[in-house]
């Protein structure tokens, strides 16, 4: 499922200005990125969107146009052409690095027709409610693509591919209308009720046609495009069979193993495994409540750090858990801000990062910085991503003990050279914890690569160190 001591990347942020030619930035920093451990890249969405060239991806217009065609005022996408996209993946490849296409099948914008339909208001805090009596509304609905001319596909949309939308031209009201003869998809998220809606024309997955197209346009991604996997958005409002299904067919149909992630947005861990139980184990799903319990730990100095890993999927399951600090979604402005504080984030990337559990995934934002909020990188994240490919291998020996500090080792393994770590965190005061990293350690120094503890550290006869950790930070002791 994924490499041994591997990192993601997410290389994107949601206001990164890349004047068209992201792909060809990709192409360019691939080399540089496989040396930094980097084994994947999930690449943001290649399609056209209703923002044409300032469209991060999300509000999707034609999945068949890849930077191709003159349509939403551009050629290009806001990441470039379909040629540089498929350039970029190839250069990835070849730096040994696999690429993961987002995949946004939930609902589409930017229609190039209104259609007149029978609809009903239901309320926006019980989508299972209805409102009002049936109306009439003209709505966006009817997809012809004209700039693609059939290219691909001739399937056109109208409104009985869709369940709903969110405006009515004729009354200029934005409210959830649910068309006539249509019912919510079942097997999503029960929050307001029923969670298909999310936003845009709501896609039916019930309806035959669709699934067929759907299935049609995976195919024709994978020949076109050669990527590896997929990240899946917003996953809780589709149904859990249509997924199932779909990356099922794909993996039979080409024979890879098209690694896929899926973004299901909740702090509850039961949602996620009962997920992963309706899709039969073939989707591995993003750690939300490891990101929630890191942004509490950030904004808490009273958080009990033993506890950070409660709850989790990394911890309840770790084979299927993608463990990430932050992504576009919970940056700063964004619909889910949650953005763990500056202060804590050395430490949250060494618990996705210097540990055996997980597929731990960097965020663009993080790594790069955010100009348009004045963040700036991460300094210490690129020593971490170097620990984990050079330094955490053997067994892991844990230290949750203790609500202010907490710590790990790794033995390290001899056909890794100077492998073997150990790491503590505090989130009060200066301390030091007495952890066992392996006998064969014996008489070594330790220092902090990090550098915020200047001791050496020597490991006694027993096998033992005592790890020391300054207030509110992290230390991560390396063989010298």
């Amino acid at each position: 499922m994924k490499k041994i001591n591997g990192i993601m990347m997410q290389y994107f942020e949601w206001y990164m200005e890349c004047n068209q030619d992201l792909w060809n930035q990709v192409a360019k920093e691939a080399e540089n990125l496989s040396k930094l451990g980097i084994t994947s890249l999930w690449l943001p969405p290649a399609y056209k969107g209703i923002g044409g060239k300032d469209e991060v991806g999300y509000g999707v217009y034609d999945v068949y146009d890849l930077g191709e065609f003159d349509q939403k005022g551009t050629i290009k996408t806001k990441y470039g052409s379909k040629d540089e996209y498929i350039n970029c993946i190839t250069a990835l490849k070849q730096n040994g690095i696999e690429s993961y296409a987002d995949i946004v099948l939930n609902h589409k914008m930017g229609a190039d027709m209104l259609q007149t339909i029978p609809a009903t208001k239901v309320d926006w805090g019980n989508h299972n409610q209805l409102i009002e009596n049936q109306e009439v509304v003209r709505v966006a609905t009817k997809y012809t693509f004209p700039g693609r001319k059939h290219k691909y596909s001739d399937f056109e949309w109208n409104w009985t591919h869709f369940d709903g939308i969110d405006y009515d031209e004729n009354s200029k009201q934005n409210a959830i209308f649910k068309f006539k003869d249509k019912n919510w998809d079942e097997a999503v998220d029960e929050e307001f009720g029923n969670y298909d809606y999310l936003m845009g024309a709501d896609i039916d997955f019930t309806n035959k046609e669709v699934v067929e197209e759907c299935t049609k346009w995976g195919k024709w991604y994978l020949e076109t495009t050669k990527v590896d996997g997929f990240r899946l958005d917003a996953i809780k409002h589709i149904p859990a069979f249509f997924y199932k299904d779909w990356i099922q067919n794909l993996r039979d149909e080409t024979g890879r193993e098209l690694f896929t992630v899926g973004e299901y947005w909740s702090g509850d861990i039961t949602k996620l495994h009962r997920y992963i139980t309706e899709t039969e184990g073939k989707i591995s799903l993003f750690d939300v409540p490891l990101h929630y319990n890191f942004e509490a730990a950030s904004k808490d100095e009273n958080y009990d750090l033993s506890k950070i890993l409660e709850s989790t999927l990394v911890k309840e399951n770790p084979s299927m858990a993608v463990t990430f600090v932050d992504n576009h979604d919970t940056q700063p402005g964004q619909s889910l801000q949650s953005f763990v504080e500056r202060w804590f984030k050395p430490a949250a990337y060494s618990i996705i990062l210097l540990r055996n559990e997980g597929y731990p995934c960097v965020f663009y934002g993080d790594f790069y910085g955010i100009p348009h909020d004045n963040i700036e990188p991460l300094e210490e994240l690129k020593t971490i991503m170097q620990l984990r490919k050079e330094k955490t291998y053997g067994v892991q020996h844990d230290y949750f003990d203790n609500p202010n500090y907490i710590g790990w080792t790794c033995e390290g393994e001899n056909t890794h050279m100077k492998s073997g770590l150990a790491v503590v965190i505090s989130n009060r005061f200066d301390g030091e914890k007495r952890m066992y990293i392996g006998s064969q350690h014996v008489g070594e120094k330790f220092i902090d690569a990090l550098g915020n503890c200047e001791d050496e550290i020597i490991i006694d006869e027993e096998g033992y160190g005592n790890f020391k950790v300054k207030g509110k930070s992290v230390s991560i002791w390396v063989k010298y």
